[in-house]
């Protein structure tokens, strides 16, 4: 069973009528006990890293989402979902994140021929081998949209890069805890066997 954490941000249905096309069992959650037994926890976000955290912290739920992934239990951060895990936002002031990840999420640097937000297809360059995109196409296209990336302060724990104008990191991996910049929910054929992968493990 794939639990979706529900902190009043993030396009859940997505994700959950994702996993439901894969004939794989996933239901929302909204409450800290929820988390607590949760098998599998995918944490997206769509929004403002400020009013994100805020939520966490207002419905009680950083506690156990820390807890679920120091068990080691497997966990999916989705765009927002990715950036929270790290320790600090500069996202419109200086935001304190999770501190799980070491490291800071910074705005995309101006560039004359490219808007920001970065929006649309793009291609991953992957680093090793992650589990998460097993029989994926390392030349492989997902969708993104956002403003911001993060710059973790281990490169052990990068799992894939991008270029759109800089190459950012796109995908983090560590032991059982995997995030993703892009929206594997949004991400056609490919994005599903991520999904996929993510439920198989």
């Amino acid at each position: 069973m794939i639990s979706i954490v529900d902190y009043g941000m993030g396009n859940l249905r997505s994700v959950q009528k994702a996993f439901e096309k894969l004939g794989v069992a996933a239901k929302i959650v909204t409450r800290p006990d929820e988390i607590d037994t949760a098998e599998k926890l995918v944490l997206p976000g769509v929004g403002a890293f400020r009013d994100a955290i805020h939520e966490l912290q207002r419905q009680e739920l950083i506690a156990p989402i820390k807890a679920h992934i120091q068990a080691e239990k497997p966990f999916l951060g989705i765009c927002l979902g990715l950036q929270m895990l790290f320790d600090v936002s500069y996202e419109d002031g200086e935001w304190p994140g999770l501190g799980i990840i070491p490291g800071k999420v910074v705005r995309f640097s101006d560039h004359p021929e490219l808007k920001v937000p970065h929006m649309g297809w793009n291609q991953l360059e992957v680093v090793g081998h992650p589990r998460l995109l097993a029989d994926i196409p390392r030349d492989a296209y997902f969708y993104f949209v956002h403003s911001y990336f993060v710059e973790p302060i281990d490169d052990s724990v990068i799992a894939a890069r991008t270029d759109y104008g800089q190459r950012f990191v796109s995908m983090i991996a560590r032991g059982n805890l995997f995030a993703t910049q892009f929206h594997p929910e949004k991400s056609q054929a490919v994005g599903l066997k991520l999904l996929n992968n993510f439920a198989t493990i």
